[in-house]
């Protein structure tokens, strides 16, 4: 699957992020995970409440008041935990994706493309990167994931995930990274299928120790394949059931292609 997309990107036209004002796609969630990222329970599939059915939408972050509103619930995500979190601003290879629900923003997520002026992740991590580059290897990273608590979902995240691994590819990349705190690594590595590839430092701005997580985009194609799209029928704790359909990647793929 994952050749079939990145060759759907091949020739797309491309529209600047900041130019897409349409909804990328409506989420049906029945469920409720408390607790998500930064503040996640060790179990959080253990603490779902059922809501009814909801409608999030997920969209691009385009104006500086949108940008605000996910600052403003990033750094109440990451205060009560005794977490930092800066100001998310527009910025050269880097999109921040939004989940709304009537219009609230519930859940805020930036994706990082690799360029000359490198990643967050290097401030701590260059080494670790840097092999990764060494191999060809095109690096991606996911920066200050937020999901409102009160609302947030496993089809909400796994939504957000899914979108920023279509970004990904569209941007030709082939590996993600992200930084945790050491306490959340049970949980990218069970949920997502994330790995550690470096050790415990201190993330001066976070006010906090992370660790740098990689998981391949090719792996995330083939668990979407496998699992995408059966929701709590599949036999797998991960959220990789959550994510879209497998048929239904091309619907998301085409609102990418005319807006990304």
């Amino acid at each position: 699957m994952i050749n079939n997309l990145k060759n759907y990107f091949a020739n797309r036209h491309k529209v600047a992020a900041d130019d897409f004002d349409k909804t990328i796609v409506n989420i049906q969630s029945p469920y409720r995970m408390k607790d998500l990222c930064p503040a996640m329970r060790d179990a959080p599939g253990g603490n779902e409440e059922s809501l009814g059915e909801q409608q999030f939408k997920i969209r691009l972050a385009q104006t500086d008041a949108s940008r605000s509103a996910a600052t403003m619930l990033v750094q109440q995500r990451y205060a009560w935990r005794g977490y930092q979190a800066g100001e998310i601003r527009k910025q050269p290879n880097r999109i921040t994706l939004l989940a709304y629900m009537e219009e609230r923003i519930v859940g805020s997520l930036n994706i990082g493309y690799d360029s000359p002026e490198g990643l967050c992740a290097d401030e701590r991590y260059k080494e670790e990167v840097d092999a990764l580059r060494a191999q060809g290897l095109n690096v991606g990273e996911i920066t200050k994931l937020a999901i409102d608590e009160q609302v947030g979902s496993k089809q909400v995240l796994a939504g957000m995930i899914n979108i920023a691994y279509l970004y990904g590819l569209m941007h030709g990349v082939t590996d993600a990274v992200i930084e945790v705190t050491p306490r959340h690594r049970p949980f990218y590595q069970r949920m997502l299928d994330f790995r550690q590839i470096g050790g415990e430092r201190f993330y001066a701005a976070s006010n906090t120790n992370v660790v740098l997580m990689h998981v391949k985009l090719s792996h995330i194609g083939e668990r979407i394949e496998a699992v995408g799209g059966k929701g709590t029928i599949a036999d797998d704790r991960s959220i990789y059931p959550y994510f879209f359909h497998p048929n239904d990647q091309r619907g998301v793929m085409d609102r990418l292609k005319n807006g990304g």
